[in-house]
């Protein structure tokens, strides 16, 4: 039977999702809650992805201070961006088809990522901690490298860049929602599969392989998985490296359970909570005055520095 306090947070997304539908519902009804629905798939995906892969990622990683986008998917969404606009212009670059530069940019960031844990993590699962430095350093080469190749842009140029650069939950092809639901909706499965070895995963490396888990492969395959999730949510909005650092933050506070079963759904409900929220809020109160991306990264910021401030009780 469901956790009661997992359901709860269910209904609240489903009565946050309802308000965000038929706030002031008026026109053409049809047609805006088509524009309205799309929207919406794209907050939950995001969000729900953000919370789960963060609780997986800081299991294996054994710190709860950690969000997958610390190892660079970010910089590389960022640079890969700069290096389409810099070798086509703004205007190819935006006449791209959305669906093939969608899969190119996910696949590709899902296998490098995989390919960096593959060649840090072929000695054992104990060099984890040396994968997500070496994950930091890419990353600020990465961003080095594109804050480079922005200064020789054209200013008209470097304002495209910068629009595809932040993470945006406006004006998606359908055709791409329908691919990420399936791809996150199948590693969000499989995340709730693992559950049980995530269970023994937290309690250590040597303690999980005394209790018969392959914990070296394991954490390898958690990884990978994660990296499905982050590349995904993305190539499809754009880089948000703190929800899932905000989403998870909370879950463990709000439920104080080591129970993954319970840690991964919790997380990913509050996820999507806080983006519908935040979006209801900033497009019904605020006329989308301001940016709901750098919003959640400022809160999501203050969190992290919350946590690593926080004296050891």
């Amino acid at each position: 039977m469901p956790d009661r306090r997992v359901m709860l947070l269910a209904l609240g997304l489903v009565a946050a999702s309802s308000l965000f539908l038929l706030w002031n519902l008026r026109g053409p009804v049809a047609y805006i809650l088509d524009l309205r629905a799309e929207k919406l798939a794209v907050l939950v995906l995001v969000g729900a992805s953000a919370g789960a892969s963060t609780v997986v990622f800081q299991t294996v990683a054994m710190n709860r201070l950690l969000t997958p986008g610390i190892v660079g998917f970010d910089a590389l969404f960022v640079f890969l961006q700069t290096m389409l606009v810099m070798g086509m212009g703004s205007a190819q670059m935006l006449a791209l088809p959305p669906v093939p530069k969608f899969v190119v940019e996910a696949a590709l960031m899902t296998g490098l990522a995989v390919a960096l844990f593959g060649l840090i993590l072929r000695k054992g699962a104990g060099d984890v901690i040396r994968m997500i430095l070496t994950g930091v350093i890419i990353g600020t080469l990465l961003r080095a490298l594109a804050g480079f190749a922005q200064r020789l842009l054209d200013p008209s140029e470097f304002a495209v860049l910068q629009q595809a650069s932040v993470a945006s939950f406006n004006a998606l092809d359908d055709r791409l929602i329908g691919i990420a639901a399936v791809l996150l909706g199948l590693a969000f499965v499989l995340c709730l599969r693992l559950a049980g070895r995530l269970d023994v995963a937290a309690l250590g490396r040597d303690k999980a392989r005394t209790l018969g888990l392959r914990y070296d492969r394991f954490v390898l395959l958690a990884l990978c998985v994660v990296s499905v999730m982050v590349a995904v949510s993305t190539a499809l909005v754009g880089p948000v490296v703190f929800l899932g650092l905000l989403a998870a933050s909370l879950a463990q506070a709000t439920l104080r359970d080591h129970r993954h079963a319970v840690l991964i759904p919790a997380a990913a409900l509050i996820g999507a909570l806080i983006l519908v929220v935040g979006q209801t809020a900033f497009e019904r109160l605020f006329g989308l005055q301001s940016s709901l991306a750098i919003v959640v990264e400022f809160a999501g910021g203050l969190v992290f520095l919350a946590l690593v401030l926080r004296r050891p009780t």
